[in-house]
C-alpha cells in the first residue's frame, strides 16, 4: 500500500494545539499542587481519559486484537515510558521545583529526540535539524531567563529538577520510538497505553490516600481533573502521535519549544501576568528555528 504524502501544514497546526494544551497541563498541575497529590492527579487523568475514549475506541480495539497481541511489547514499552513515566515524573517534579526550572529543563527535549534517533536507529541529524533545534532552544532560554543572565546564574538544580529531567528523557524516548508502534488504529493505541498508565499510577495513588482524604472538592479541583483528562490527554496525544506519523519524531519533537511560550501567554491571559519584550524576542527565535527545520527539510526532500 502506498503511503499518502505527508501534510506538513496540518501536522504543525496539530502540534501547535498540542503544545497549547500541554502548557495548560503544566499550569494546572502547578496551580493545584497544594490540593491534589501528584500520582492521584496522574491516575485520575488517565482513568478519566480512558472512560472517555473506550466507547469510541471499542470497535477498533476488537478489530486490532490480533495485531495488538502480536505487537504487545512495543505498546507496553511506549505506555510505560511515554504515558505513565513522563507524566508521573512531571507531576511529581512540579511539586518540588519552580516553574522556571521546569520550563528550562523541558527545552532539552528536541535535542534529546535527535540523540535518541541516533542511538536507537542510527539516524544522523542533518544540519538543518541541529540548527533549528539550537535556534529554538535559544528562544526558550530567552523566555525562561527573561533575557537576564543573572536569572540563569541563580538557577539551582534539586530533587524536583532531577524528576523533571527523568520526565524529559522519557518523553524523548517515547517520541523517538513511536515509529516502532504496531500497525494498529490510533484509538486502539491510545486506549491501551492509557490503560497501562492508569494501572501503573494506581498503586502510587493509593499510597497518597491520606492526602486524598484531605482534598477539598471545590470547583477548581474538579475542573483540574476534567481538564487533564480531556484536552492534554485524549485530544493532545491523538494529535501528537498523528503529527509524528506525518513529519517524523525530530521535527515533531522540536515543537516542544513552543510550550514555554504558550505557558507565558496562558499565564498572562489567566493569571494577569504581564508580557514583556523578551517574550516577543523568544517567540521570534522559537518560530524561526521551527520554520528553519521545516523549510530546509522540505527543500532537501525536493532536491532528493
Amino acid at each position: 500500500m502506498i503511503r499518502p504524502a505527508p501534510n506538513v501544514t496540518r501536522a504543525y497546526l496539530m502540534l501547535a494545539i498540542v503544545m497549547l494544551f500541554w502548557a495548560g497541563n503544566s499550569i494546572v498541575a502547578r496551580a493545584v499542587k497544594d490540593d491534589i497529590p501528584p500520582f492521584t492527579l496522574a491516575f485520575v487523568r488517565w482513568t478519566g481519559a480512558l472512560i472517555i475514549l473506550l466507547p469510541i475506541a471499542w470497535a477498533s480495539l476488537r478489530r486490532d486484537r490480533a495485531a495488538l497481541l502480536a505487537g504487545w511489547r512495543p505498546v507496553l514499552l511506549l505506555g510505560l515510558v511515554g504515558v505513565a513515566g513522563f507524566n508521573g515524573f512531571l507531576y511529581w517534579g512540579l511539586h518540588h521545583t519552580t516553574a522556571t526550572n521546569g520550563l528550562l529543563l523541558q527545552a532539552a527535549i528536541p535535542a534529546l529526540v535527535l540523540v535518541c534517533n541516533a542511538v536507537f536507529f542510527r539516524e544522523r541529524a542533518g544540519e538543518w535539524q541541529v540548527g533549528g533545534v539550537i535556534l529554538s532552544t535559544l528562544g526558550v532560554a530567552v523566555v525562561v531567563v527573561r533575557a537576564d543572565l543573572q536569572v540563569l546564574a541563580r538557577l539551582q538544580l534539586g530533587f524536583g529538577d532531577l524528576l523533571i529531567l527523568c520526565a524529559v528523557l522519557a518523553w524523548a524516548i517515547y517520541t523517538s520510538l513511536l515509529r516502532i508502534r504496531p500497525a494498529i488504529h490510533q484509538l486502539t493505541f491510545l486506549s491501551v497505553t492509557f490503560t497501562i498508565a492508569a494501572l501503573t499510577m494506581l498503586p502510587l495513588a493509593l499510597s497518597e490516600w491520606r492526602a486524598v482524604a484531605d482534598i477539598t472538592w471545590r470547583p477548581a479541583v474538579i475542573g483540574a481533573f476534567a481538564y487533564v483528562a480531556i484536552l492534554p490527554s485524549v485530544v493532545a496525544y491523538f494529535l501528537f502521535n498523528s503529527a509524528v506519523d506525518e513529519i517524523g519524531a525530530a521535527r515533531a519533537g522540536q515543537t516542544i519549544s513552543l510550550m514555554p511560550l504558550f505557558g507565558a501567554g496562558l499565564a498572562a491571559a489567566l493569571l494577569g501576568e504581564a508580557l514583556h519584550p523578551y517574550h516577543i524576542a523568544g517567540m521570534v527565535l522559537i518560530l524561526s528555528g521551527i520554520a528553519m527545520a521545516a523549510l530546509l527539510h522540505r527543500e532537501t526532500a525536493q532536491a532528493g
